[in-house]
């Protein structure tokens, strides 16, 4: 994700520049300087809160054995990208929101472009292959131990990391973002101290399909098809008292709690990328006209969701609640702490 049109400002002396020297320089919006520091507070807030939630849920899950599961493994490489989307793209892009000019070179605008656009993908990726590890444990259980295994679950993640930096970065360093509009975007476009990521609309219609439609289509599909199991296999635990199924319903009761907080965390997070890929779909089709304010929003919007997932893990997850108090207590330290269990009541 990134901004989609170029900084923009006009003050009672004319514009202000980015580069005063240059003649290619972007205009300047400048903030009072008393909404520059409480725009500059928020947003480090939000990239601390969001380092710290997901740093504690992956010394979570290295800690704990029990936590060593192919579902927490897909959990921790999905808090990993969070944190590095809060300790990575969070700071430059606050630096980009407030001061409305990039002061960091072209170089790293194009590493912290591909970066950002590499993470999102991943993070969706993710949702994804969660989704196809919670159809098999809710609508194969018996199959589930076969199927989703730890090697399995270590490709799900090379393949979801490897794809999203091979589509992040050869975008943006092959430009295969203005092919084809390369003439209007160095003409009406390109200024010194923008870092943008400007789409032709071939370009943002293929970019959006493939990195958000097509995965946000199969997750929600699964997600459909898992509801429509579960209600099945419910009526058809009611109507049996056998004590072998009633282990089976203390089964789909714990697997069906896991399938409904990774539900959540697919949903929150296309609530909160959604507007963005709408307005960077849409921008091209109305000749650029939505303004940089939207985006930088709707940016924002879209970065919230890697501080919130950590506090769905706490509210849903009776396991990461234990595991928070024992971390924050230090408890950690302590001889054979990898050894708790972290669930003696089931969620």
């Amino acid at each position: 994700m990134d901004l989609n049109n170029s900084s923009w400002t006009r003050t009672d002396r004319g514009p202000v520049l980015c580069f005063g020297s240059s003649n290619n320089s972007c205009e300047r919006f400048i903030y009072p300087s008393e909404i520059q520091i409480l725009l500059y507070l928020f947003f480090s807030a939000i990239a601390l809160t969001t380092v710290c939630g997901n740093l504690l849920v992956i010394i979570a899950i290295i800690h704990f054995k029990q936590l060593h599961t192919p579902t927490n493994y897909l959990i921790l490489s999905l808090a990993v990208a969070d944190l590095l989307i809060g300790g990575f793209v969070m700071p430059p892009s606050m630096l980009r929101s407030v001061e409305t000019c990039w002061y960091l070179g072209d170089m790293f605008c194009k590493i912290h472009s591909s970066v950002d656009i590499m993470l999102c993908i991943t993070s969706l990726l993710h949702i994804s292959f969660i989704s196809i590890d919670r159809y098999y444990a809710v609508c194969h259980p018996l199959q589930y131990q076969n199927k989703i295994t730890p090697p399995i679950s270590l490709i799900m993640i090379s393949l979801s990391w490897g794809l999203a930096a091979f589509v992040g970065f050869s975008m943006v360093f092959l430009q295969l973002n203005i092919l084809g509009g390369e003439e209007f975007y160095f003409d009406n476009v390109a200024c010194k101290g923008a870092c943008i990521i400007f789409q032709t609309a071939a370009a943002s219609t293929i970019s959006s399909f493939l990195a958000f439609g097509l995965p946000t289509i199969i997750a929600v599909s699964i997600y459909l098809k898992i509801l429509l199991v579960a209600r099945r296999q419910s009526k058809s635990i009611q109507h049996s008292a056998h004590l072998g199924k009633k282990n089976c319903v203390s089964i789909n009761k714990t697997e069906g709690k896991a399938t409904k907080t990774l539900a959540i965390i697919m949903g929150v997070f296309i609530v909160s990328v959604s507007p963005f890929f709408f307005c960077n779909l849409v921008d091209p089709f109305v000749e650029y006209t939505i303004p940089p304010t939207i985006f930088d929003v709707f940016l924002w919007i879209g970065y919230l969701n890697s501080l919130c997932n950590p506090f769905v893990y706490a509210f849903f997850y009776r396991w990461f609640r234990k595991a928070l108090r024992i971390i924050l207590l230090a408890k950690i330290f302590q001889v054979n702490s990898s050894q708790t269990n972290l669930m003696e009541r089931r969620d």
